[in-house]
């Protein structure tokens, strides 16, 4: 599991932009403002279009058994997404900029779990590939008395979709950092292994085949 720590200054080797999704209500706003601020705000208001927050971390790629590879200092862009049906035609547009997801649900509301399949398929219609680098995120963890979904029903979706799940709370904190860090390392993974196809598809054959800095104009990996 790569290691990741926060940068405050200095340059940055690559710009990740996530994109947080889900009904509306579903705590998108808050769980983005507990990762960036580390900070719980019960009182944000309903998120009208498109809102961001960023975050400057240092991420270690792993190496050979178990040792730390390559380090590089990574700028997150962290999109967070109105709910609602009357924005969705802005909110889709932003989809085929994202290069990862974080595709959100109340755990105590069953409504918003069963949108999930919807916003299933608006991903694969919108977003860069059929296929994009998605984590699934049950939110409000610790409002347990007011449960309406189940760890198992949202665990075999997940498995369904061959993606990740965590259940996180904004409030407390739990789980959150790791449901990103778990995005980013797909995200990452994904464009070392754009930059090894693209060497071997090079007409001198080669390269190290390890992730390196890119100019800024390529930071986004087009695959």
């Amino acid at each position: 599991f790569s290691t990741v720590s926060t940068m405050t200054d200095g340059d940055y080797d690559y710009l990740i932009k996530l994109l947080a999704l889900g009904d509306s209500g579903v705590g998108k706003t808050t769980f983005l403002y507990r990762y960036t601020d580390n900070k719980f705000n019960p009182r944000f208001i309903t998120t009208v279009g498109i809102d961001f927050r960023e975050k400057r971390v240092v991420y270690s790629t792993s190496g050979p058994n178990g040792t730390t590879g390559k380090t590089f200092k990574v700028h997150l862009q962290l999109w967070d997404t109105a709910g609602q049906e009357r924005f969705r035609s802005l909110t889709t547009a932003f989809f085929r900029d994202a290069m990862g997801f974080l595709l959100m649900f109340d755990l105590t509301s069953q409504q918003s779990f069963l949108n999930v399949r919807n916003w299933m398929s608006q991903l694969q219609a919108n977003a860069y590939c059929e296929n994009p680098d998605i984590v699934l995120v049950g939110n409000k963890s610790d409002l347990s008395d007011q449960r309406e979904v189940q760890e198992k029903q949202a665990k075999e979706l997940a498995e369904k979709y061959g993606i990740p799940y965590f259940e996180t709370s904004a409030a407390t904190g739990s789980e959150v950092d790791k449901a990103v860090i778990t995005l980013l390392d797909l995200v990452m993974k994904r464009m070392e292994q754009c930059v090894e196809k693209t060497q071997q598809e090079s007409p001198n054959g080669g390269g190290s085949g390890k992730l390196e800095p890119l100019p800024a104009a390529e930071r986004k990996c087009a695959c």
